[in-house]
């Protein structure tokens, strides 16, 4: 636990529906709830459009009560996902990858843009080349945005001439250029988030007014980051593309990102194995990821027992171990995890269980599972 995690109010213990096979995500719902409220009124009160992304849910139905409470449209990040929500009816669609469109894929791209609103990010003249091919003949021009990098390195064009040279050669393709997107995820990092935040607005602000001096109509100025979510709706920003914010994750209460009560999404688990120095859990690798910050100790946070820590994970196998003389579940009892990075973790389920206020629970299916490519 970070020093930071070690002042914020303590995670909450969820209510596991009964008879659950474990493991099994457990999404709280009144949580799910009030955190889409959340965000939605933090962006509607600077004006800032919310395109939550949705590589974090991959749901049908957690997209549609996004948008009921006012997003703009969603963000995806793959072909997979804009086909399965495109097919649902979801066509407003951010396409948020420097994708290179080719072989099948610049059919599968074409076949989305014809049914859909869709936008897609390029950061470099080749790629953006391909995207006009695969679209050539289209009915309507597809609509791009020229990703920044912000300090993060992963992609997107490192100066305000460079995206300049990828705006004109796009608008050279028959491309249509809407303004510019970054991704501050350096902010995830407890001594960063502040930076992350300031580098994502600067460096979007210089992109757009380079836009601007070429001739470009800036439309869309785009963010997106749970961490950076709130300090980078700011100056010009006009769109928020934040994902983990709707079913929280450690990682995020840990950052401060989020409330405790933020972490609606948790892991259903059975002690199946104790031993004098430690206990088991059915949740593994392939329930929880083995996804771990530097700065977090284990695999996930068990909520009733904060100070046992997950300290290995097999396949199957969650092995726990906990201060000498503290309290520990007990065999065969189901225990809650907060998982470190909840976005991994779904994408490893068929589905996941809504548990309402009352305690009843329905199985909401993880509709774009898998659909990595």
């Amino acid at each position: 636990m970070t020093e930071t995690a070690a002042r914020l109010e303590p995670l909450p213990v969820p209510r596991l529906p009964e008879d659950v096979e474990t493991p099994a995500v457990i999404v709280d719902r009144a949580r799910l709830d009030g955190n889409i409220a959340r965000l939605q009124a933090a962006m509607d009160s600077r004006g800032v459009a919310l395109r939550p992304h949705a590589k974090t849910h991959k749901s049908i139905r957690i997209a549609q009560l996004q948008l009921e409470a006012g997003a703009k449209g969603i963000t995806v990040g793959t072909l997979g996902e804009a086909e399965v929500f495109a097919g649902a009816g979801i066509t407003d669609l951010f396409l948020a990858y420097p994708i290179w469109a080719a072989g099948s894929k610049a059919r599968r791209l074409r076949e989305i843009h014809d049914a859909a609103d869709l936008r897609v990010g390029v950061d470099s003249v080749a790629s953006g080349e391909r995207l006009a091919a695969a679209v050539a003949g289209a009915r309507r021009p597809l609509h791009v945005l020229v990703e920044v990098d912000p300090g993060m390195h992963r992609t997107g064009v490192a100066d305000p001439d460079a995206a300049v040279r990828v705006a004109q050669a796009a608008r050279k393709h028959g491309l249509v250029v809407d303004g510019v997107f970054a991704h501050g995820g350096h902010g995830y990092d407890p001594a960063a988030r502040a930076r992350a935040a300031q580098e994502e607005v600067a460096s979007l602000e210089a992109a757009a007014s380079a836009l601007e001096a070429a001739g470009f109509d800036v439309a869309t100025i785009s963010a997106g980051s749970t961490p950076t979510m709130i300090a980078s709706a700011t100056g010009r920003v006009n769109e928020m593309r934040a994902g983990t914010y709707v079913l929280g994750d450690r990682q995020q209460w840990a950052l401060g990102a989020i409330p405790a009560d933020g972490v609606a999404a948790m892991i259903a688990a059975t002690v199946v194995s104790v031993a004098s120095d430690r206990f088991v859990l059915d949740a593994g690798a392939k329930a929880l990821t083995k996804d771990r910050a530097d700065w977090l100790a284990g695999y996930g946070q068990l909520p009733a027992w904060p100070e046992a820590v997950i300290d290995r994970l097999s396949d199957y196998h969650g092995v726990v171990v906990t201060p000498q003389g503290s309290s520990r579940p007990r065999l065969g009892e189901v225990v809650a995890v907060a998982p470190n990075h909840i976005c991994p973790v779904i994408d490893l389920y068929d589905a996941f269980w809504v548990v309402a206020p009352d305690g009843s629970s329905e199985r909401w299916p993880v509709d774009a599972r898998g659909r990595s490519s």
